[in-house]
């Protein structure tokens, strides 16, 4: 039985599955907060300049 559960331990076999899973999650998890930084900034733009030409339109 001690035998069995060191061979388990020892056993390497999907350990790189865990560590792409892992990076991967991580990855999209950077790209979901820089998303939606970069979305507020540009709506906020947006307005900025909307009430610039609204500004410029009316005398």
């Amino acid at each position: 039985m001690w035998q069995k559960f060191k061979q388990f331990r020892a056993d390497q076999d999907g350990a790189i599955s865990v560590d792409w899973v892992v990076l991967t999650a991580g990855i999209m998890l950077f790209a979901g907060v820089v998303a939606t930084l970069v979305k507020d900034g540009a709506i906020d733009g947006g307005d900025d300049i909307g009430n610039q030409v609204a500004a410029m339109a009316t005398p």
